[in-house]
């Protein structure tokens, strides 16, 4: 997932779950923010941020808060990164569970769910359902950081698809480096947390990994250890 032109800046208020008010070069915007997730860790009064310049004159804001520098580390925080980083590493078959397959799609429906990625290999047949993470703690990769009636939707119907024959996985695709475990986030979301759970003992494979995090791109890195488990 590139990038075109991308800015620095510092972070002053949230505006609302698309509007954040930021200043670049000592002069206040009012920007886009690519993620409706709470952020709370992240979009904190001072914060640096990394924004892209839209280019589009007719659209109300000139620029996206893309990424947000957490203790020294950059997280990517765009909601529509996770999708291209994961089709490429797909295509260059740095999945390692996977590794490379004969055929990738997007976008893909079945059921009443449209899934991230579609893929083919010899005769197995699977789908991908790609899962942004933003909120760490303590090393921790968690998700999700909002409660997601949507999120539980598609691992149902990774269930009932791996029920029909086909390989199905969940990627939660860290959006920062240097965490050692990925879980679900139990307390914010009970029912996703236990609807994951179950995916994994019906064949659900639950994949994690972080991502190294430029300026201008986000790059799926290594996997990181699943724990399925509450933490507490």
């Amino acid at each position: 997932m590139k990038y075109n032109k991308v800015v620095y800046g510092t972070f002053i208020q949230r505006i609302n779950r698309f509007i954040a008010e930021v200043k670049i070069e000592n002069k206040n915007e009012y920007v886009h923010i690519k993620n409706t997730g709470r952020l709370i860790e992240l979009l904190t009064p001072g914060a640096e941020i990394l924004l892209e310049w839209s280019g589009h004159p007719k659209r109300k804001t000139a620029y996206s808060l893309i990424a947000v520098n957490k203790a020294g580390n950059w997280v990517n925080i765009d909601s529509q990164a996770p999708n291209p980083a994961a089709w490429t590493a797909m295509k260059m078959g740095r999945v390692v569970e996977l590794g490379q397959v004969d055929k990738l799609k997007k976008e893909v429906m079945y059921g009443s769910s449209r899934f991230d990625l579609y893929w083919e290999k010899g005769e197995k047949r699977g789908f991908i359902e790609v899962k942004g993470v933003t909120l760490e703690k303590n090393g921790v990769a968690m998700f999700p950081d909002a409660p997601t009636k949507r999120g539980t939707k598609h691992v149902k119907e990774l269930m009932n698809a791996r029920g029909n024959g086909y390989h199905a996985a969940i990627l939660f695709l860290i959006q920062m480096d240097g965490c050692h475990l990925f879980t679900p986030y139990e307390k914010m979301d009970p029912s996703f947390a236990s609807v994951v759970r179950q995916a994994a003992e019906k064949g659900v494979r639950i994949l994690a990994y972080n991502s190294k995090v430029f300026e201008n791109e986000l790059i799926l890195n290594q996997p990181v250890p699943v724990r399925l488990s509450d933490l507490h």
